[in-house]
């Protein structure tokens, strides 16, 4: 819908044809984005559904093992057991930036490269399936840390591409149209007034020939 209110002036006609190329540049360039986002979106969410796929069958065959050695062992041996951890874990969060959507990277740094520190107690009083579950769970750490995130990356990516998404609709169905209509109509409504001045001109011409030759126009 044009915009009928706007001074049909020459500067008004040149600002908004400036405004109209920026508009379809950006439109492009928007839906160039979009297009990128998706497709790094859909190899995010194929990740995401391979990682948790692993990772539940990973926790479930860990709590099969803890379920074992829970019925095997006296509540307060197992308190004791896992009560003094001899591993720790230190999460470094980063940014990685993919079409402007800053995306979290995991870095992750043990305090000790043994891998035998992972078992905070001695063996003699403990269950092998304690062993089993907690070999499980140390086994998926990496796959659960990096589910999380892709997952917190998908969620990101999905939000811009909705925000992304808005702002192609809003150029494609609202400005650029309307740009366009204004642009016509102020174009139509300078040719009106260029012809009517162009009448107003011929008249004034016959006007003064017919004073200057003595005759009536009609």
């Amino acid at each position: 819908m044009a915009l009928t209110n706007v001074n049909p002036t020459r500067m008004e006609l040149t600002k908004l044809k400036r405004k109209l190329v920026t508009a379809v540049r950006g439109h492009k360039l928007l839906k160039d984005k979009r297009d990128e986002l998706m497709r790094q979106f859909f190899i995010l969410v194929r990740e995401n559904k391979s990682l948790r796929i692993e990772v539940e069958e990973a926790i479930k065959e860990a709590n099969k093992h803890m379920s074992v050695a829970r019925s095997s062992m006296q509540d307060e041996v197992m308190d004791v057991a896992l009560m003094m951890p001899k591993q720790e874990l230190k999460l470094d969060i980063e940014n990685k930036n993919i079409m402007s959507v800053k995306i979290p990277v995991f870095n992750t740094h043990f305090k000790t490269n043994d891998k035998s520190d992972i078992y905070s107690y001695g063996y003699a009083f403990t269950s092998s399936d304690l062993d089993d579950a907690v070999k499980s769970l140390s086994d998926v750490l990496p796959q659960m840390l990096r589910l999380a995130e892709v997952e917190k990356s998908c969620q990101l990516m999905a939000a811009e591409i909705e925000k992304t998404r808005r702002r192609v609709n809003a150029l494609e169905h609202v400005m650029i149209p309307r740009y366009r209509e204004t642009i016509k109509y102020i174009t139509m409504k300078l040719d009106e007034n260029e012809r009517s001045t162009t009448t107003r001109l011929m008249k004034v011409k016959d006007m003064m020939l017919a004073q200057a030759h003595g005759y009536e126009t009609f």
